[in-house]
């Protein structure tokens, strides 16, 4: 579905701090590590913290999730942040990996199986395992995006989907019945389609709307916040999040929120869907 001219309007994106804290600063943070869940506050991601990745030049990658005994099993997520004239011919070393790239600051050249894509802030892309596709900034300025990776499971009978691309802008969020519009997603594939195994989606709420219950589900969830504040239940804790912070949330978390506003509380979301449950772990 198409938005509206203003819906159209420029969308900002909560973008990683960089830099390094002063020696007069305070030593305190909200970062919290558990077992059914992990809060990684935007003060965390500085210079220090960040990886490179083989084949990648002139770029750098804050990692928010990482499959890892006692963390995320699913999938890994980055926030690549590329230089003026840098990115990768060979940017996927696995080839069983699939990808979502959801660009939140520059400028970004996209070829993916020979096909050519420029996408900026609020830009969007799957690309399934097996394709060839490359990354450049050919812009002045960093171009920061948000890359979650997540091994893809074949079933018999299924296609493999195709490479698309999209953006924020071009895509009508849904709205969760009964909410008024005050809760919706941006649902980026169909709920139905059963070739995605997995769905990177934005969700955003209005100042003041709830998740008026807590949600404990099969799905493991990654959550960037993209903008705004809420509170946020994350088990037993009811912890204030805002743009830039980070969640991850093991399977059968609880987790609910109440959106803080003065604006709009949005955030990237991963999930997996649409398989069986592995039977051996």
């Amino acid at each position: 579905m198409k938005m509206s001219a203003k819906q159209k309007d420029k969308q900002f994106y909560s973008t990683p701090m960089g830099g390094h804290p002063p020696q007069t600063d305070l030593l305190t943070g909200r970062a919290v590590f558990t077992e059914s869940y992990a809060f990684i506050p935007k003060g965390t991601m500085r210079d220090i913290v960040t990886s490179n990745i083989p084949f990648w030049d002139k770029t750098r990658a804050w990692v928010l999730a990482r499959p890892l005994s006692g963390f995320a099993e699913t999938f890994s997520q980055y926030i690549m942040e590329v230089a003026k004239g840098g990115g990768s011919e060979r940017p996927e070393t696995e080839p069983s990996a699939q990808a979502v790239l959801f660009v939140v600051s520059g400028s970004m050249d996209l070829k993916i199986d020979g096909k050519a894509h420029k996408l900026a802030a609020g830009g969007y892309a799957y690309i399934p395992p097996q394709a060839k596709w490359s990354v450049k900034n050919k812009g002045a300025a960093p171009l920061q995006f948000h890359w979650v990776r997540k091994a893809y499971e074949t079933v018999e009978g299924i296609d493999i989907p195709e490479a698309f691309v999209t953006s924020d802008q071009e895509v009508a969020p849904i709205p969760m019945p009964g909410t008024d519009g005050k809760w919706a997603t941006t649902r980026f594939v169909s709920s139905d389609d059963m070739r995605y195994d997995m769905h990177v989606n934005i969700v955003t709420f209005e100042p003041g709307a709830v998740i008026p219950f807590c949600e404990t589900h099969v799905m493991e969830h990654g959550l960037f916040v993209l903008e705004g504040k809420a509170v946020y239940r994350l088990n037993k804790d009811w912890v204030e999040v805002e743009a830039g912070d980070f969640m991850w949330l093991r399977a059968f978390c609880p987790q609910a929120c109440y959106a803080g506003g003065p604006g709009k509380f949005r955030y990237l979301l991963y999930k997996d869907v649409n398989r069986h449950m592995k039977l051996k772990i």
